[in-house]
């Protein structure tokens, strides 16, 4: 579990809050259950390296403010517009009974054991979040499919994954699909219609013809065209008489 220390903050103007972020920190409050709402701050540095944490959001973190610890979990990250960095944060404090609706990954293991996977199918995430209900004490941290034995054509769906009975999905009423494991695509080349195949054959005959009859030669003892016309008579001047 994530441990994260907190200060309280006492600011009441915005210049007040501008110079808790100029100071390297991120202001937060902390809400729910019975108790009132506690305004903290939280060291960005130390924050952020949670924040970059796969699955930060769906994480139950342990608070340390005053000297206590409550349990609380990250609600929403405000980030500045122009630098994308952290400037708020939300914590929903953790009461025991009382149930959130909470996104939770999806994890695949075992992708190397899965026959399917390794004759070239391909896993099709459909979900990889699954929003679920569930009391807040018993968050899980993530859902698991196991890939082992795992042929093409199968499918994974919301009820061929074990859960807490106070843990259920919010969307009710179908057996949604997770994932898939398809077979692979292939692109085949389209087929050219027949009159085009037809029309380059001609092309092709009527190329090859010509090449042919460039190539023929005269020969020997045939005369060419031209070749059996007589020279012009010399006509003989007549005696002057």
């Amino acid at each position: 579990m994530i441990s994260l220390n907190a200060t309280v903050r006492d600011n009441k103007t915005k210049g007040q809050l501008s110079a808790i972020r100029n100071s390297g920190n991120v202001p937060g409050i902390i809400y729910g259950g019975k108790d009132d709402n506690e305004k903290i701050s939280i060291s960005k540095k130390i924050l952020k390296s949670f924040i970059e944490k796969e699955n930060f959001l769906s994480n139950i973190i342990t608070l340390s403010l005053n000297g206590k610890n409550q349990n609380v979990l990250p609600r929403e990250v405000i980030y500045d517009v122009i630098t994308d960095e952290p400037i708020h944060i939300d914590f929903l404090r953790i009461v025991p009974g009382v149930k959130i609706r909470i996104e939770v990954p999806v994890e695949f293991i075992n992708h190397e054991k899965s026959p399917g996977l390794k004759r070239g199918g391909v896993l099709n995430i459909v979900r990889r979040k699954v929003e679920l209900k569930c009391p807040s004490e018993k968050i899980p941290e993530k859902l698991t499919i196991n890939l082992d034995g795992v042929d093409i054509g199968e499918s994974f769906k919301i009820s061929s994954i074990k859960l807490d009975s106070e843990v259920v999905p919010t969307i009710q009423g179908r057996d949604f699909v997770i994932a898939t494991l398809a077979a692979p695509t292939v692109i085949k080349e389209p087929e050219k219609p027949a009159e085009e195949e037809a029309a380059e054959g001609e092309a092709a005959e009527g190329a090859e013809a010509s090449a042919t009859d460039g190539d023929k030669t005269t020969p020997e003892g045939e005369k060419k065209d031209g070749d059996d016309k007589k020279p012009p008579e010399k006509k003989t001047a007549e005696p002057k008489k």
